[in-house]
């Protein structure tokens, strides 16, 4: 029979922050001329499906980001495409349920912005994959808020810093990012 895991043991211990930075700046750090989701141009982008689709460098992400969930986090929310990987691996490392905020309704199925379940008075901690401007995960947040839930933190694995931060902060939100463009050395 082959080995699942070919010479990975099971259990790893925790990668350090600043080890972890870097092989995610190897693995996602690319320079050219990119369009961001904001319609900013950049001469440089961190390729979050590059990181995200890496399970030991996921999981060494969730293992950081789980010791930033505050404790009266009840449900965890992820932004379609990008932060659902994320969403979903904290919340089988936290035990916490999660939904997902679409960014527009489908014409088909439930039509629903929020899939999942989401209750009235929710606390619910939204997950990002890069901000930059924080303007996604400022809409994700109204959508889950009229929803019923109630938000006051967004965790993201990298800032761009490049007006996020502040954009978010604005909207009485708590904002933490695992890292920052400068804390990568970037």
């Amino acid at each position: 029979m082959k080995e699942i895991y070919p010479n990975k043991e099971l259990t790893q211990s925790l990668m350090d922050k600043e080890t972890l930075g870097r092989r995610i700046v190897e693995a996602s750090y690319l320079k050219g001329n990119f369009t961001l989701s904001s319609g900013k141009k950049s001469n440089y982008l961190f390729d979050k499906y590059a990181f995200e689709t890496q399970p030991e460098l996921l999981s060494e992400i969730i293992e950081h980001l789980a010791n930033m969930v505050p404790k009266s986090t009840t449900k965890l929310a992820g932004m379609e495409i990008g932060a659902i990987p994320l969403a979903t691996a904290l919340s089988l490392k936290s035990r916490l349920p999660f939904v997902i905020v679409r960014k527009v309704k489908k014409g088909h199925g439930t039509k629903k912005l929020v899939e999942g379940r989401i209750s009235t008075g929710d606390e619910v901690l939204l997950i990002e994959d890069v901000v930059t401007t924080g303007e996604q995960a400022i809409r994700a947040v109204e959508t889950l808020k009229q929803a019923g839930a109630r938000v006051k933190k967004v965790l993201c694995v990298i800032d761009r810093e490049e007006g996020g931060r502040e954009n978010i902060e604005s909207k009485g939100l708590v904002f933490e990012p695992l890292f920052t463009k400068r804390s990568l050395g970037i």
